[in-house]
């Protein structure tokens, strides 16, 4: 008689084969859920579903609207991608083919090689990609020894991917095959081509776009949302990289192994304040601006920005003045609730908007007025004798998640204002296949700061993202293009920086935190890094705000 296992499925129990797959398993419960299972949870530990049952366990599921698996999605869709590139160009054609950002729901792509990138040879690499999808092309994944695959990896002319191993300390490395394509990606993926239905590829700018369903819709692809000035800023940072030689980790890597840091961290510094004199001397030359408004999404450095910023304005004979628009949130007792109950800190109505706009007018007008200051511990806001009055050279920069939103300032005339949106657009890439996640950086940054200056735990940060990043899509990105200038926070070498920060906050996170699973795969993440010296990094950084010592 075969052997079998017992598997425990939400509170009941099945019995099946041992060695089962999980896809199998899935089929039997894709009836659950409202899109394609494509990852397993085993004693509550990530699967993938090529692998197989052996012992007695606790099963779950993820479908495409869980974070995990729609990242899996995404991961797996450039695997496609980039193998039907190959299939129609030609290995021999390709000098470099990179993943490199991402514009909403869509992967931007750029290629370099001997056949000319038309429209024809991107509608060629779509059929290819659904002639695998509907033959259901299996994904396979080995696990191969370390030497051996930098030396695969070199001989196949990817020296991204050889750099990036050499500083590997695991003896194995775990590869995926599609077809006669091999190549390495980090996070899970998807079992089967035929997962895979829903993408549309077009060419964009000199490159392609590979547009992907989004979370909370996995089973329609959505239209593409023109972001022209976000774009700009994405490949103008890239081309930074590029011009400093490091667009990799591996890259990063060989330089603070060469010890270049030093040069590196000042060039980055270098080039993020002649980007802050570009944006002053265009509000200087604007002539008739009173009021700066910032606004970007959590630990995208607004704080340091703005006072960067007012220093350059100085220089140009202005008189900035910091305004934190959170100063006018409604007292506690006023303040919105949410579906649950909750405090809705992220919504507009938080703010008393009339208030701001009377405020704000009187300044315009000439007139004195005493701002507010919110007591965050009271949920009152208070007036302590900060009486204000503009003159002609004075210019207010007000910052705060809604600072683009013209609802927020709708009395004040469009051309006293001049918008600014600022986030960290990571460009960094693991290698020219795998990208690393803006967000990822953002939520590094905010765990250091959470835990050294607010004495909040990794565990509650990691807890509030979800809501965080909600609050982000609903209430910032849809106004960015709005703005007249965007800034790039992130630094090319930050993560380096902020990784003997944030690795032993993870490792504290226990293993029935909720949390774990995340913090694990920030731990496994980590560990492409070399990290560096902080001391080295100028008191008036960016980084300085998360990791201390700043001098604002």
């Amino acid at each position: 008689m075969a052997e079998t296992v017992k598997i425990n499925y939400k509170g009941n129990e099945y019995e099946y084969p041992k060695g089962v797959k999980l896809s199998d398993i899935a089929k039997n419960f894709q009836k659950d859920y409202p899109s394609a299972i494509v990852l397993a949870k085993v004693d509550n530990k990530l699967k993938e579903l090529f692998h197989t049952v052996g012992n007695d366990c606790e099963l779950d599921f993820e479908d495409l609207t869980g974070t995990s698996a729609h990242k899996a999605y995404k991961r797996s869709a450039s695997l496609l991608l980039i193998k039907s590139f190959y299939d129609v160009v030609g290995r021999e054609c390709i000098n470099k083919f990179k993943v490199d950002f991402s514009i909403g729901a869509a992967y931007y792509c750029s290629y370099e090689g001997k056949v000319p990138l038309t429209d024809k040879v991107v509608s060629e690499v779509k059929t290819r990609m659904i002639q695998l999808v509907n033959e259901d092309a299996p994904i396979q994944k080995s696990s191969y020894p370390l030497e051996k695959i930098i030396k695969k990896f070199h001989d196949l002319g990817m020296f991204d991917k050889e750099r990036l191993f050499r500083y590997r300390r695991s003896d194995k490395v775990n590869i995926y095959t599609l077809g006669d394509f091999q190549d390495y990606f980090y996070g899970y993926m998807v079992p089967s081509c035929g997962y895979l239905k829903y993408f549309d590829l077009f060419k964009y700018d000199d490159g392609l776009m590979l547009q992907l369903p989004e979370r909370k819709a996995p089973n329609v692809v959505p239209p593409f949302k023109d972001s022209p000035k976000l774009f700009a800023t994405m490949k103008a940072s890239s081309n930074w990289g590029e011009m400093m030689g490091i667009e990799t980790v591996g890259d990063l890597n060989d330089a603070i192994s060469d010890g270049a840091m030093n040069e590196v961290i000042l060039v980055q510094e270098a080039l993020m304040e002649s980007r802050i004199a570009e944006i002053a001397k265009n509000i200087v030359d604007r002539g008739n601006v009173r009021f700066v408004m910032i606004a970007g999404p959590s630990s995208s450095g607004k704080t340091t920005f703005s006072h960067r910023l007012s220093i350059e304005l100085r220089a140009h004979g202005m008189k900035p003045h910091p305004i934190e628009i959170d100063n006018y949130f409604k007292n506690r007792e006023d303040t919105p609730k949410d579906e649950n109950g909750n405090y809705d800190f992220e919504c507009l109505e938080a703010i008393d908007i009339e208030g701001f706009n009377k405020d704000m007018t009187a300044l315009l007008n000439g007139e004195t007025i005493e701002l507010p200051r919110f007591n965050f511990k009271v949920g009152q806001r208070e007036y302590k004798g900060d009486f204000m009055t503009l003159d002609e050279s004075d210019v207010l920069v007000c910052e705060g998640i809604h600072g683009l939103n013209d609802e927020l300032s709708h009395s004040l005339p469009k051309e006293c204002k001049y918008k600014i949106y600022i986030s960290a657009l990571t460009t960094l890439n693991v290698d020219e296949h795998n990208r690393v996640p803006t967000t990822d950086g953002r939520l590094m940054r905010r765990m250091v700061r959470d835990y050294y200056t607010r004495g909040s735990s990794v565990s509650r940060t990691l807890g509030m993202w979800s809501s965080v990043r909600r609050g982000e899509e609903k209430f910032i990105f849809p106004f960015q293009e709005s703005a007249d200038a965007m800034f790039n926070s992130a630094h090319i070498y930050e993560i380096a920086a902020l990784k003997p920060y944030v690795e032993p906050l993870l490792f504290a996170v226990p293993e029935d935190d909720p949390g774990y699973q995340e913090a694990k795969r920030l731990l496994k993440f980590l560990q492409y890094f070399l990290s560096i010296d902080t001391a080295g990094i100028p008191q008036n950084s960016i980084i300085r705000e998360f990791i201390g010592g700043s001098i604002f």
